[in-house]
Formats: structure tokens, C-alpha cells, sequence
């Protein structure tokens, strides 16, 4: 099981590292070195090491080019959550409000610039909003997060270990291929609770693009 710390703390490490890796990001880095070396072994932590390595270990410019061509120019590797189940329609726009409306409630104001539903921004109201809304936001989900780590394992992206490691906190085995994951989109994801032991909110400075 994991703790709510741990959890947390993989939540906000994969916020970071989820994010455009500017200047600011890899400023971060190190402070989410730090915070991955404090987990207890585990397939959330290794397979966010393992990314970490990597962007550490590959230039700037590369880096930025990698996430560009990655996120910004395939179609399958959205990182907004309402565009996997409302599409460009007009239902989107008042998902968007709802999500917003719920940040709020925990005392998380989105930047005017960002939308609710990036996934980085999620795992950040998780990581320092509520833990418990935010995993189970994330699982309501559910089925966009796993066709996105299908859509990056299948384009060999190093991404796709940084979702695997958010997938590994909610419920359930992950689908092994998209007909799997469409069939959790159309019939829903598991309902059980994530069983997590109450602890503060993760820090790690909340770099965002």
C-alpha cells in the first residue's frame, strides 16, 4: 500500500517532470532527485528515476525538441484529461469550469494561462490540494491516463514511464492495449478506494510551464 506521503510525493514528482523542460523545470531537478531517493523501492519511484535520468542526461535543446514533437504534434499524446472524454465540444468548456470550481474549493488557483484539466496540473492539486479528490480525479480518468501511456509506450517516448508511475497509484492493473483501455473508457474504471495513509501534502516547488 502505498502512503499518502509517498503518493504525493510521486504525484508532484511527475507533475514536474511532466511539464515543457525549460529553464525553470530542470532547476528543479535536483529537489526531485532528492524527494524520489526518500520513497521506499517501488515501481512508481523506479520508473520516475529512470525518466529523471534521462532528462538529466540529455541537452536542453533536445530535451525541449523531444517534448515539443511528443506532446504538441501527435494527437494520441494529450496531456488534457477532457479532451479524452468530451473531445472539442461544448460539454468540454463546462468540464473545464467544474474542474476549475473544484481546484478552488482546496485553495488551489490555476494560472489564468492554464487549463484545469493538464494532467501536470492535476497531479500538482493531488500532490498539494487534496490527495484524496486529486487521486480520485485522476481515476475518474482513468481511461484517457492509460490510452496516453499506451500512445507513449507504443511511440517509444521516455514519457511513458513517467504515466506508467502515476498509473501505478490507482486501483487496479493497468490495460495492456488500447481495445483494453477503450473498454475501460466505455464501461468506467474500477470503483474501489485507493487505500492511503493520511499524510501531508508533497513540496517540491510546483514548477509549471
Amino acid at each position: 500500500m502505498t502512503s499518502g506521503r509517498d503518493a504525493a510525493v510521486i504525484c508532484q514528482a511527475a507533475s514536474v517532470l511532466l511539464q515543457y523542460p525549460d529553464e525553470t523545470v530542470r532547476d528543479h531537478l535536483p529537489l526531485v532527485a532528492r524527494a524520489l531517493a526518500a520513497l521506499p523501492p517501488g515501481p512508481g519511484r523506479e520508473a520516475l528515476t529512470g525518466f529523471l535520468g534521462h532528462l538529466e542526461a540529455t541537452p536542453p535543446r533536445d530535451a525541449a525538441e523531444t517534448y515539443v514533437a511528443t506532446f504538441d504534434r501527435r494527437r494520441r499524446c494529450c496531456l488534457y484529461l477532457t479532451w479524452w472524454t468530451d473531445g472539442e465540444t461544448r460539454r468540454r468548456g463546462n468540464a473545464l469550469a467544474v474542474l476549475k470550481e473544484r481546484y478552488r474549493r482546496a485553495g488551489l488557483e490555476p494560472a489564468a494561462h492554464e487549463l484545469p484539466d493538464y494532467l501536470p496540473l492535476a497531479l500538482e492539486y493531488a500532490a498539494t490540494g487534496d490527495l484524496t479528490d486529486g487521486l480520485t480525479l485522476l481515476q475518474e480518468h482513468r481511461a484517457g491516463i492509460e490510452l496516453l501511456r499506451l500512445a507513449l509506450r507504443d511511440a517509444g517516448s521516455p514519457y511513458h514511464a513517467v504515466v506508467e508511475a502515476v498509473c501505478t497509484l490507482l486501483p487496479g492493473p493497468s490495460p495492456q492495449d488500447r481495445a483494453a483501455a477503450q473498454r475501460l473508457a466505455r464501461n468506467g474504471p474500477p470503483t474501489e478506494t485507493v487505500g492511503l495513509e493520511p499524510f501531508p501534502a508533497a513540496d517540491l516547488g510546483g514548477a509549471r510551464r
